[in-house]
């Protein structure tokens, strides 16, 4: 609808033909000889065409001469400069919105990043997760992972694996170490930049307190040429860029600062900054949930179960398998898990109780509400996988094999209980143990024990030959495996237990959840305020990498205990220790 006219006189009413009168069109032709542009709008047109018609020279490849008695590293010219924008006739507009997806991340100049040998021996594949940015490798960083390669241990596995993809890189086709190895040219797609060696001597001043032949000393001499380099480059034809020196070591992160370096510890491999960013497993209901959604709601009942089909604010926020619960007083209390998600709408599935002792399971019945969120998902067959994590003391190992014994000897859904854990010891290392394999993992094994001697008192109406030979029943259809000769490996309706498991690497993580076949269950538990393993942190271990990357899936499901259980002296050290 065409706006109407101005009121001709001050605070006056408009006439209804004001409202009537059809719109004014003007033709797009040429303007007329009458219809000359004002001063105003000319200087405008002026200054815009001008504008449109400036374009900036690219720079091209160049080095930059230095004096023969200071050889300086080859430096490229910036060949990732955004070119500046120009028009494109209507037709090509449909063709901007698949383009528009492969647009990277940052527009400003992209950074060299100088690796730290420990960076390489603990990711191989942290060359290709850079985007955009390029990478410069020392030669001191070469002769390291030469020296690194020879062993059977993780680390030389990732110094050999290095190697082969800084070969595959040389050897790809139109390589050339001058100028840079492209990133991309293996297949790695989202890695965008070049790969850089140091090709020739660098002089640098380090002060005289650091040695000047240890390798760390030398990688922040290359970091400080560099900068040098590339700060003296903004006065020439050469694009000047941030040199970052990326190290896992953080000693040598400090010496760094300290020189005035820029650095920066290697963080793709964190599942999560913060350890209070995990995915809990459960969401409170705000108080105001059923004013907000209750004219919407939709319930019907399944055999014991009651479903409610809801559409709100709150589903945005909700995942397959999330435990949600409404608590109020005066209010009943509800307990549900998220079964379906379809667009704005979300399925509650009301729980089964575990807390009333008809529910018990293997006698044991659950003492708080994180307990029965646990004991829902260990009990679903519908659920593959299953990590639990919590404060020492809250329940985790023996709901875990109440469960399994519950749908190994009653139920019959598994042939038996596989149950492993990481050897990392506390304190000093005790030296070989004897034995076989089982007896080997035996001294590790005491939590299971312990857990059994409770199941054990569970049947108190059998007499001491009921319970010796429940025990005996029960170790039967237990079986105690090293972690060290699973690969290769494939479980068939195996309930698989992997306790301690804040001590795993990422890697060691997934080679045990692949070894998972047709009708197995694998429950995983531990304490991420515990981790034994050096070099491993709450963001980088693998229990942690499990939770955020299964969460959402719908045959995964995951808790944090928050109660614990065990005594009130235990909860106590967990708080005050």
């Amino acid at each position: 609808m065409p706006l109407p006219p101005a009121p001709t006189k001050r605070a006056a009413l408009l006439t209804h033909a004001a409202f009537d009168a059809p719109a004014k069109s003007t033709p797009k032709g040429r303007r007329k000889p009458s219809d000359q542009p004002t001063p105003s709008e000319a200087a405008a047109q002026t200054v815009l065409q001008q504008v449109e018609t400036i374009k900036p020279a690219r720079v091209a490849v160049g080095r930059v001469s230095t004096p023969a008695a200071q050889p300086a590293l080859r430096i490229v010219a910036d060949q990732h400069a955004p070119e500046p924008a120009t028009a494109k006739p209507a037709a090509d507009a449909p063709t901007t919105t698949t383009a528009r997806a492969r647009v990277r991340k940052t527009v400003g100049q992209p950074k060299l990043f100088v690796l730290d040998t420990n960076v390489l021996l603990h990711d191989p594949m942290c060359l290709f997760r850079f985007e955009e940015h390029d990478i410069f490798l020392p030669m001191i960083v070469l002769e390291e992972l030469d020296s690194h390669k020879k062993g059977m241990t993780e680390v030389a596995r990732n110094a050999r694996q290095t190697s082969r993809w800084l070969d595959a890189l040389a050897g790809a086709h139109g390589a050339d170490i001058a100028d840079g190895l492209l990133l991309n040219s293996t297949g790695h797609r989202d890695a965008g930049g070049k790969l850089f060696f140091q090709t020739e001597a660098l002089h640098y001043t380090l002060p005289s307190s650091l040695p000047q032949g240890k390798a760390d000393n030398q990688i922040l001499g290359v970091v400080e040429a560099l900068g040098r380099q590339y700060r003296e480059a903004r006065t020439g034809n050469i694009a000047a860029r941030d040199v970052v020196l990326v190290s896992k070591d953080i000693n040598m992160r400090v010496k760094a600062r300290a020189l005035g370096l820029a650095t920066d510890d290697y963080q793709n491999d964190k599942a999560l900054a913060d350890g209070d960013l995990l995915y809990s497993g459960a969401l409170a209901l705000p108080p105001d949930f059923w004013s907000t959604h209750g004219q919407t709601v939709e319930s019907w009942q399944q055999g014991v179960f009651t479903f409610y089909r809801i559409t709100g604010p709150v589903v945005p926020s909700l995942l397959i398998n999330q435990f949600v619960f409404f608590e109020a007083p005066g209010e009943p209390s509800l307990y549900a898990r998220v079964t379906e998600i379809r667009g704005k709408t979300a399925v509650f599935k009301t729980l089964k109780d575990y807390n009333h002792l008809k529910n018990a399971v293997w006698g044991v019945t659950t003492r708080n509400r994180e307990q029965n969120f646990a004991m829902n998902l260990l009990m679903d067959p519908e659920v593959d996988f299953v990590t639990l994590t919590g404060t020492a003391g809250t329940g985790k190992t023996l709901m875990a094999l109440a469960s399994g014994l519950t749908q190994v000897l009653d139920d019959r859904r598994y042939t038996e209980i596989i149950m492993t854990r990481a050897t990392v010891s506390v304190g000093e290392d005790i030296g070989f143990l004897p034995g076989t394999e089982e007896e080997k993992m035996g001294p590790w094994m005491g939590a299971l024990d312990d857990n059994l001697e409770v199941l054990g008192k569970t049947d108190t109406g059998a007499g001491e030959w009921g319970r010796a030979a429940t025990s005996e029943l029960i170790r039967s259809r237990i079986k105690i495996k090293s972690m060290n000769f699973m690969r290769g490996r494939t479980f068939l309706n195996k309930y698989l237990i992997i306790d301690e498991a804040q001590n795993l690497t990422p890697k060691q993580m997934k080679t045990l959840v692949t070894r998972a076949g047709p009708g197995t269950k694998i429950v995983c538990m531990g304490n991420l305020a515990q981790i034994d393993t050096p070099y491993l942190t709450e963001g980088s271990s693998g229990l942690t990498f499990a939770v955020d990357k299964f969460k959402g899936w719908p045959h995964s499901g995951h808790i944090t205990l928050a109660r614990g259980e065990r005594s009130r002296l235990a909860d106590f050290a967990s708080e005050v220790l």
